[in-house]
């Protein structure tokens, strides 16, 4: 078969099969981002082989745009009105969270012996949430009050503020593999960050004064696809963070632009079928002889993690002298992790492609963990703070 007709083809039954998976979570209630995973580990290499990603490189293609579109998505959560609305309580339970989880895998994973390269990345990675579960929880059970909207603040910016504190570990781990030279690592990181900044303001300000001029519809479609994308293949262009400058992009244009809801319920309209290919790709690429390597690096990642959000959300408690039920019960509400996980760990395994089958299968393994268990936690917290509208 023509190589071409062959790659339409598996592209339109993964996306026909992800709908189906879908549908099936939604019956079952069970997480569709777990459904996806396990469907495409299913069909990957180590289960019946129908498919391989690495026979081909649209994956890293789909990856990358599913990838740019959940930075873009990320920026908007930004914006300088919405950190107001939140105010102190979202700030310091974030900004603690994240800091608190990624400290405490990483020392944790340290102290059982895990390579220190390998031992950051994982803090790094740490860091992520799910936003789209937790929202998903809060709506179903119809939960309201202080806790409830502090914590959707939270998962509001979790995943923005995780991703710079991932992409400033990525950069150490490299300038510890840099073999001697530390300069050249931290120059180099340097420019991925400094340069995604510049790069996602430069293209972000002209995007936020013509989101304002565009008429919804097909057009702001266009224009939000095309500013992306142009983000993006520039960012892999200069070769710095596409991630980070994706979302850069969507902080300016949620900040300066009159209309700037249009171009992101664009992107949000197109966004799941890339999603869908993104996490059915990501489970087939899970080998099983390196998910039986994980071992002690893998029971260590989930435990550590665990600690981490509950010693950061009482710290931020703390801090922020916010009540006991929300200083208990914060970190257990967060414990959902998804997509922005998976993706650092793409990101993580493009840039140290010899830690790439630990890293992945102990993301992959905990993050199917974290999408079974987080959603039951976090209605569990919900619950136990009063503010599910069943149990009051």
């Amino acid at each position: 078969m023509d190589g071409t007709a062959e790659t339409l083809i598996t592209l339109g039954v993964l996306l026909l099969l992800g709908l189906m998976t879908d549908a099936i979570g939604r019956r079952t209630r069970l997480p569709r981002v777990t459904l996806l995973l396990i469907f495409g580990f299913a069909i990957g290499p180590s289960g019946l082989d129908f498919i391989s990603p690495s026979d081909g490189k649209w994956f890293s293609i789909v990856a990358d745009i599913a990838l740019i579109m959940i930075g873009f998505l990320l920026g908007e959560k930004l914006t300088l009105s919405s950190l107001h609305m939140h105010g102190k309580l979202v700030l310091w339970f974030s900004a603690a969270e994240v800091v608190g989880t990624a400290l405490v895998v990483l020392v944790g994973l340290l102290f059982i012996g895990v390579q220190i390269d390998i031992a950051l990345i994982l803090a790094g990675i740490a860091t992520a949430t799910a936003p789209a579960a937790t929202t998903d929880v809060v709506h179903e059970a119809r939960a309201d009050g202080v806790f409830t909207r502090t914590l959707l603040g939270i998962v509001a910016v979790d995943d923005a503020w995780g991703l710079i504190v991932f992409s400033l570990i990525l950069t150490a781990t490299e300038a510890l593999g840099g073999q001697g030279d530390t300069i050249a690592p931290l120059l180099t990181g340097a420019w991925e960050l400094g340069g995604a900044l510049l790069l996602g303001i430069c293209l972000g300000i002209p995007m936020a004064y013509l989101t304002g001029r565009i008429k919804p519809g097909e057009p702001t479609l266009v224009e939000a696809l095309g500013l992306v994308f142009l983000c993006g293949g520039i960012a892999i262009w200069l070769e710095v963070s596409f991630l980070l400058a994706s979302m850069a992009l969507g902080c300016v244009v949620a900040n300066l632009a009159r209309h700037h809801m249009r171009p992101f319920h664009a992107i949000e309209g197109i966004e799941w079928p890339f999603l869908i290919l993104f996490f059915i790709l990501s489970g087939a690429s899970l080998h099983i002889e390196a998910l039986y390597q994980i071992g002690l690096v893998g029971a260590g990642y989930m435990v550590f993690r665990i600690i981490g959000r509950l010693v950061g959300a009482w710290a931020g408690g703390a801090i922020s002298h916010a009540g006991p039920p929300m200083r208990r019960w914060m970190g257990m509400a967060l414990l959902p992790q998804a997509g922005v996980a998976l993706g650092m760990a793409l990101v993580a395994t493009h840039r140290r492609p010899d830690l790439a089958d630990m890293i992945f299968s102990v993301v992959i393994a905990s993050t199917v963990l974290f999408e079974v268990i987080g959603p039951v936690v976090t209605r569990s917290a919900l619950v136990h703070v009063g503010e599910v509208a069943d149990h009051r």
